[in-house]
């Protein structure tokens, strides 16, 4: 029997970064010391959003989803000691890539780096930032300018580069079908090789050159045989696209190139010692193919549904895949799927129904104009809202959730506050102050140039020129992440996506003797008793997390269940949230934050909306209070106070401070009954107004 040959590992990344430059370098060192064989960088809601740390945006959130990287010093030490020209980076960043990709640049060339011999991806997809991630900036049009100037840049300077990472990952966790996960992602990357190729800046000889640097980033759920065939799909699509629509002849260059995340939302609070075997099974959907194989991969860690992972755990996930990639046979045999008629029948099932969905976003005008209709925002809240509701029913099962609910003690979170790791909240006044000083000192200098710098990169934004260069003089110039994208903010302005709630079609029907049809009796009994038309719920997302599948779907539920729903979007400020909820009279708050930047932001809120009226003492079942004047004022109190609720991934230590500070009730990932979460807010707004409680359902 001839000897066989071992296909190679994929990248093996740890989606890594928080506090600090310096701590994030510590981190990146131990991984690499422990087998890591790329690094994938996080980056804070402030970097990804374009803000200095010292914006009033950025409350909350310096370095706690990532590394904070304000300017090219920032950069130096993010890197020190790691030899770029050597490594294999991957950079999860989107409206401001181009901003981290220069910065990127000049430190390689600090270190005598040969640029053209810098290998890595900046992601920079900007649809599904518009769809489901929400660290978008600008509007469509400038956005995908930025992407078509950066693709044509490092395809001349640095060929080995992947400009840009096609996202179907976030889709997925945005409520995506595995047809949607692919006809949005492909329809995305026909939308930016279009933008490319009509732009004149890369000859059409080379746009082989360009289809070869497109990668993609996608997810994979714990329906792993589905999800290889997902995987076939795309290789498949994606073969078709490149030679039929730009007659790229090089089946080298049109091979699909994709790393993979497992599916982090997917984890559970509940019961999170399950998540193991799910991380193993949703990574295996992916590795499992030789001909739709992975060539990176990176696993979240057991206990992200709890909250920012420890080094061990990082370490933990980083096993699972040596022990495949080294200790199994896996990488030993040719694919183990070719001539199944099953997967065949599965694949092709795939490809036909996503080419068709491709087909409609083409005659609505293509991925951007479907971005700025709504239209794929509403039907992605349409397949979360329909998926949540197969979970509340029992008809979709997830074990520990709703099913076999019943445990034994778990010793791996014995101790909550120690399960997870801690951003110290003095990093970011730390932060904040070295920026500033950073600032002044940078402007003290003889040869100051962040000024022209800056004025030359609104000029050039201003005209047809590619954007790059004048964006790596504002790098090597020292100008400020916030300055960068506040520049181009004068000049292309800024978006706010379509939210998708309002044109939702029901996901739970309201039956009789159905949970939802109870709680939308009890909406109106109370309604009744307040004496007004409908309760009104505002739903605010306040900070810079843009992760905004929880609150589309209270928004949503709420609105099915008779409530008059206000969702303004992402990215608030408690000062908006607090004048909105008193503009609109509402009769509850919701917020919801996934960042960690609750402990910041919650409070404001509280006590902006106190001072909106009545003063609240700490530890009250609510928040604020409008004259008793108001139209919905009731029940003969005088004052018809608003009950705070929060959502999000909110530790038992933080949620016990928040109900002291004011908050009436704090929903986390295990409270994964919607239904159940809206009658609870029906009975904390009758607890407000002293009306007697109604029972909620099981």
């Amino acid at each position: 029997m001839p000897e066989r040959t071992k296909d190679r590992p994929w990248l093996m990344r740890t989606y890594a970064g928080h506090s600090t430059a310096e701590a994030s370098n510590e981190l990146y060192r131990r991984n690499l010391a422990k087998g890591q064989t790329g690094l994938s960088v996080a980056f804070d809601l402030p970097t990804q959003t374009g803000y200095d740390p010292d914006h009033v945006l950025a409350r909350g959130e310096v370095g706690r989803v990532g590394v904070p990287v304000s300017h090219v010093a920032d950069m130096r030490r993010l890197f020190e000691g790691i030899p770029l020209e050597q490594m294999n980076t991957s950079m999860t960043i989107n409206a401001t890539a181009m901003w981290l990709l220069a910065l990127y640049q000049v430190v390689a060339e600090e270190h005598g780096a040969d640029i053209a011999k810098l290998q890595g991806t900046t992601q920079n997809d900007i649809v599904k930032e518009y769809l489901s991630r929400g660290t978008h900036v600008f509007p469509p049009g400038p956005s995908l300018r930025l992407t078509t100037d950066m693709i044509a840049y490092t395809v001349a300077r640095i060929p080995k580069w992947n400009p840009i990472n096609i996202c179907s990952y976030h889709l997925q966790e945005a409520g995506a079908t595995p047809v949607q996960e692919i006809a949005y992602a492909m329809s995305t990357a026909i939308a930016v090789l279009d933008a490319v190729r009509d732009s004149g800046q890369v000859p059409q000889e080379r746009m082989g050159d360009v289809v070869a640097r497109i990668s993609f980033f996608v997810n994979a759920g714990v329906r792993f045989i589905e999800e290889m065939c997902k995987m076939r799909a795309f290789t498949r699509i994606w073969d078709r696209v490149t030679r039929e629509r730009y007659g790229i002849e090089n089946p080298k260059q049109r091979r699909f190139r994709y790393g993979v995340q497992v599916n982090s939302l997917g984890l559970t609070e509940a019961q999170p010692e399950n998540n193991v075997q799910r991380i193993v099974l949703e990574m295996l959907a992916v590795t499992l193919s030789k001909d739709a194989r992975a060539r990176a991969v990176q696993l979240p860690a057991w206990n992200e549904a709890l909250g920012l992972p420890r080094p061990w755990d990082q370490q933990w996930s980083l096993r699972i895949q040596q022990v495949l990639a080294l200790e199994s046979d896996l990488l030993e045999y040719d694919d183990i799927f070719a001539g199944s008629h099953v997967v065949e029948g599965k694949v092709s099932e795939l490809v036909e129904a996503s080419e068709a969905e491709m087909e409609h976003i083409e005659k609505l005008g293509g991925a951007m104009a479907a971005v700025e209709s709504g239209y794929l925002k509403s039907e992605l809240v349409s397949s979360h809202a329909e998926r949540r509701g197969r979970i509340e029913s029992g008809e979709e099962k997830i074990v520990g959730v709703n099913c076999y609910e019943t445990t034994e003690p778990n010793p791996l979170t014995a101790d909550l506050e120690t399960a997870i790791h801690s951003v110290d909240p003095a990093t970011e006044a730390q932060v904040s102050e070295a920026v500033r000083r950073w600032r002044a000192e940078r402007d003290e200098a003889p040869d100051a140039s962040a000024a022209h710098a800056l004025q030359r990169l609104k000029e050039t934004a201003a005209s047809d020129e590619n954007l790059m260069d004048a964006t790596l003089e504002c790098a090597r110039a020292g100008v400020t992440t916030g300055e960068w994208a506040g520049a181009l903010r004068e000049v292309f302005g800024e978006f706010r996506a379509p939210t998708g709630v309002s044109s939702a079609p029901v996901a739970v029907p309201a039956e009789e003797g159905s949970a939802l049809a109870d709680v939308r009796r009890r909406v109106e009994l109370t309604a009744k008793d307040l004496g007004v038309g409908r309760l009104r719920l505002l739903v605010g997302k306040p900070g810079l997390d843009g992760h905004s599948n929880g609150a589309e779907q209270i928004a949503v539920r709420a609105r099915d269940a008779g409530f008059e729903v206000i969702y303004q979007g992402i990215r608030l400020t408690p000062e908006q949230i607090a004048a909105a909820a008193v503009a609109e009279d509402v009769h509850c708050v919701g917020l919801s934050i996934l960042s960690g930047s609750h402990a910041e932001l919650v409070p404001d809120v509280l006590e902006r909306l106190r001072r909106s009226g009545a003063a609240v003492s700490a530890g009250a079942a609510f928040a604020g209070a409008v004259p008793a004047d108001s139209p919905r004022a009731g029940s003969g109190t005088g004052e018809a106070p608003i009950p705070v609720v929060v959502g999000g991934i909110i530790p038992a230590g933080d949620a016990a401070a928040l109900r002291e500070a004011g908050v009436a009730a704090v929903f986390t990932p295990k409270d994964f009954g919607i239904t159940e979460i809206i009658g609870r807010i029906v009975n904390e707004i009758r607890t407000a107004n002293q009306l007697d409680p109604l029972e909620v359902p099981a």
